[in-house]
Order: structure tokens, then sequence, then C-alpha cells
């Protein structure tokens, strides 16, 4: 645990987004860091309270384009930019300055199944070897040591958290999972986007990129990893549907028990898993997990339920898909990675109603 009073140094790079003023907003209360560089192309030059109003008055520095960026003086940076851009502009960066990633881009571990699904080469190959997945509670000794964090998506967040413990446990078929996802419009971020528009979202629910989600391969990824197959014999049934409401995600998984297996036995070994975590929390018996729990913190909530089909179960988990789910789970990595205690910057209870 460091005891350096010297705060760490820390850049934010596409802090425009959505992500990006997550960050900003959690960092702004974190003890020991002091945010020293922020880009935002399309807003380079701008105050950050021109471009999110809320964060105006704590002395964040401007805004500034990527190539006008001074390396020198961060320590660390989170990188929200799209996929590809942020490969090219990790390489470049020295190698004294870590990188908490919340891209897409270091998180397959394989280039072929990255560059079928995003649809180009990985431009970082180099990197890529090096680079840790980011599922705190899952990697917590990896992270404490690597320079490059890859944060899950945030759909994986949730759904990994819920389900690896109990296919690692071989308590559930790791063949026969139906994944049901639901996000607020945040996750689709700020981009003009005419499904994301009031009128088109609005007292609505749609499902999108069904069998196609680029979160699929990742989340079949570190299902193999769990029981030691490989991610290309594992296939997961996984849906994902847009809510009309600004964050929060809601997990609802239909999983096959394993022979003479309980929904009590998944239960407990997630209890058993997660006791003693700051952020993750199975809820007593019968609590069904709702966004409202968890707005606003770094928190999971997590809840098992008995089906009414013999020999299968239900298994429900909450986050705030831009906190657990992205900037909040890039604050408690970054944490680690400074020898910080994991729970700074990210005290906060959730905000209801």
């Amino acid at each position: 645990m460091t005891t350096t009073t010297e705060k760490i140094k820390a850049g934010i790079l596409g802090a425009s987004g959505y992500t990006g003023a997550e960050a900003m907003r959690l960092l702004l209360r974190h003890p020991n860091v002091e945010m020293t560089l922020l880009t935002a192309d399309r807003k380079a030059g701008q105050p950050v309270e021109e471009v999110y109003p809320h964060l105006g008055g704590y002395g964040l520095p401007d805004m500034i384009s990527v190539e006008d960026a001074d390396w020198n003086t961060v320590d660390v940076v989170f990188c929200g930019l799209p996929h590809g851009t942020t490969q090219e502009i990790i390489a470049t960066l020295p190698a004294k300055v870590k990188v908490v990633d919340l891209s897409a881009d270091f998180r397959l571990d394989d280039p072929e199944t990255y560059a079928e699904w995003y649809g180009h080469e990985h431009r970082a190959l180099e990197l890529q070897k090096d680079a840790v997945y980011g599922l705190t509670e899952l990697y917590r000794e990896k992270i404490k040591s690597a320079r490059l964090v890859a944060c899950p998506g945030c759909y994986p967040t949730a759904v990994l958290l819920s389900l690896v413990p109990l296919v690692a446990a071989g308590l559930i078929d790791a063949d026969d999972l139906v994944i049901d996802a639901k996000s607020g419009i945040t996750g689709a971020g700020r981009g003009l986007k005419q499904n994301t528009l009031f009128s088109e979202a609005g007292e609505g629910l749609s499902p999108y990129s069904i069998a196609k989600h680029r979160h699929a391969p990742e989340i079949e990824q570190e299902v193999a990893k769990a029981i030691g197959r490989a991610a290309a014999d594992l296939r997961v049934n996984f849906v994902p549907h847009l809510i009309p409401m600004s964050r929060g995600e809601l997990i609802t998984s239909h999983v096959r028990l394993a022979k003479g297996k309980t929904a009590a036995d998944l239960r407990a070994e997630i209890a058993k898993l997660y006791e003693g975590e700051p952020f993750v929390r199975l809820l007593k018996e019968g609590a069904v997990p709702q966004t409202q729990m968890v707005r606003g913190s770094n928190n999971c909530v997590i809840n098992v339920f008995e089906d009414r089909i013999p020999g299968r179960a239900i298994v429900i988990s909450a986050i705030d898909n831009l906190v657990k789910g992205s900037s909040g789970q890039a604050v408690q990595n970054m944490n680690l990675m400074f020898g910080l205690e994991e729970t700074l910057g990210l005290e906060q209870a959730p905000l209801f109603p």
C-alpha cells in the first residue's frame, strides 16, 4: 500500500463522452488524484463546464486535442476513445504511463476474434499480450502489477460477476446460458443517433444487435477461461435491450443446473466468493435486484431464484453501467495499480430515487 502524499497525475482521453464525464466526477473527490490532462478532439479548446455544466467550478483543465497532449504531465491515462483509435494512441505513450482502457481494444485475447468482431486487424499486438482483463474481483492480483488494464464492457461486467463463480464451480452448464440484458441509453454513447433520440427511445423497449453484439465473444472468452476451455468452443445466447432511462443495467440469466444442484447451491457459491468484497453483494433470499439499488454507485447486486422448470435457475444482477460497468471499475483498477485502497473515490452510496 502506497504511503506517498504526492498526487497521481491522471489524464482522460475522450473526456467529452459519458464515460469521460463519469471518470471526472469520480476523480474529483479522489484524495490521491489530480486531473492534469483532458482530451476531446471535437471539443478541443473548450472549458469543461461548456461541455458538462455540472462539472464546472472545479478548476479542471480545458479540453485539448490528443495531438497537443503532453504525456510528461500524466502518470496514468483513462482511455475512452473509439476502438482502433485507442490502440494507435496507447502504442505511442511513454512506458512510464499506466493505462486504464475503457474501450474494447484490449479485451479480447485472440487478435483474429478481435478482427472478426471489430472489422479491422489489431494494431498493437505487442501491447495486447501484456494487457490484463480488468474485471477487478476476478483478476485483482494481476491488475496490481499491470501497466495496461482492459476494463470489461458493461454487459460482461454484470454477466461475468454473476455467472463465472457458478460455471467455475461446476454448478451450472456453460453450454446452456441464456442471457437477457437491458441497459440505459448512456450505454450507446453520447454521439447523435436516431434510435437514442427521446421521441424514438422513450416509452419503449428495444432489443438490438440480436445474436451479433460485440460483448458476446468477451463473455464467451471469460466463461471459457473459468472452465479451462477454448472460447471458440463455447457459445452463449445473449440479447441486449435498450431501456429509456439514462443509466442502469439489469441482467437476467437463465441457466441449467448441474445434476443434483439447486438454486440454494448457487447462492452459497456466490456468497462464498464475494464475502468481504466492497462492491459486490448477494441480496437476501427472495430479494429482487433492481437498477434503483445501485444508481450512481460502484455496486453490483446479485440474487438467484429457482425456476419453475425443473433443473433450471434464474440469476439476476444489476449495476450502474457508467460506474461499475465503466468508469467506476476503471478507478477501482487504477487504485490497485498504484497500491491504493481499492475503494478510494468510490465510497458514494447509491442515489435514490
